[in-house]
């Protein structure tokens, strides 16, 4: 089954703000960064390559204007960098409405032959730090008094077990535990905690850290049989920041076609 066609912004966001962290590229970030400016909102994206991101900012400036998009390097593990993350967002709009933690980051190791290294770097990328990003979130929208959403990535792999994925899966698992716990504690100023757990998204990135026959495996585990387009995960995580999930939060929402 081919991908379908891509479908067009519809003003959902409009003149809201909204921070997305690893927005350089052409990932899930890059895709909800574009989907946003779709859809009126203001962004300010976060990324730890830093030429990338500049890049990526000034391609979406000149085509959604300069006044909409702005950036600031990020590395989620540092909270230095993620504070200033936040404070340039609210000195640049002047406001805060929205959070999609993106971050994360993979690899593969057999848990026999996993460092010590290999797992500390990817709960500290993936889950500490969505943690970091979390938390400087709820402490500005609370402050802030006006409500508003957060939305982490997590992954499907945080149901469901995938060999040499130990270190992602918990993480992720984490991911979806912190949601639910921040959305109890959010609720009691209105701020809205949700997540998207994708399968498998294609992206130039993946096939560089990915074999080929895993990638066809994995593929071939999708009913569409098809890997999803980056923005048919960012028109999910659009959904859960607009006013059309209103009544949710504390939830996780499979974006996937898989079947075992």
């Amino acid at each position: 089954m081919s991908a379908p066609q891509y479908i067009p912004g519809h003003r959902l966001l409009t003149g809201r703000t909204a921070v997305i962290t690893a927005a350089a590229g052409a990932g899930i970030g890059g895709a909800t960064a574009r989907k946003f400016l779709e859809e009126g909102a203001r962004i300010v994206i976060g990324d730890a390559h830093a030429r990338r991101l500049k890049e990526t900012e000034q391609a979406l400036a000149e085509e959604f204007g300069a006044a909409n998009v702005t950036s600031l390097p990020c590395d989620v593990t540092d909270e230095t960098q993620v504070q200033a993350l936040f404070t340039h967002a609210e000195q640049a709009h002047g406001s805060l409405d929205i959070v999609v933690n993106n971050a994360g980051l993979g690899g593969t190791a057999e848990l026999t032959e996993m460092t010590d290294a290999q797992w500390s770097k990817v709960l500290d990328v993936t889950l500490n730090g969505t943690f970091r990003c979390t938390r400087a979130a709820l402490r500005s929208l609370r402050s802030a008094g006006r409500g508003g959403v957060v939305v982490n990535n997590a992954s499907v792999v945080g149901w469901r077990a995938q060999t040499g994925q130990a270190h992602y899966a918990a993480a992720k698992a984490g991911v979806m535990a912190l949601t639910r716990c921040a959305a109890v504690e959010a609720a009691a100023y209105g701020v809205r905690v949700n997540a998207v757990a994708p399968s498998l998204a294609m992206h130039p990135h993946l096939v560089k850290v990915t074999s080929a026959d895993l990638l066809d495996e994995l593929t071939g585990k999708e009913a569409f049989g098809r890997y999803a387009e980056p923005w048919e995960i960012a028109n999910v995580i659009v959904f859960l920041a607009s006013g059309y999930s209103s009544y949710m939060t504390g939830e996780v929402v499979p974006v996937s076609s898989q079947r075992a």
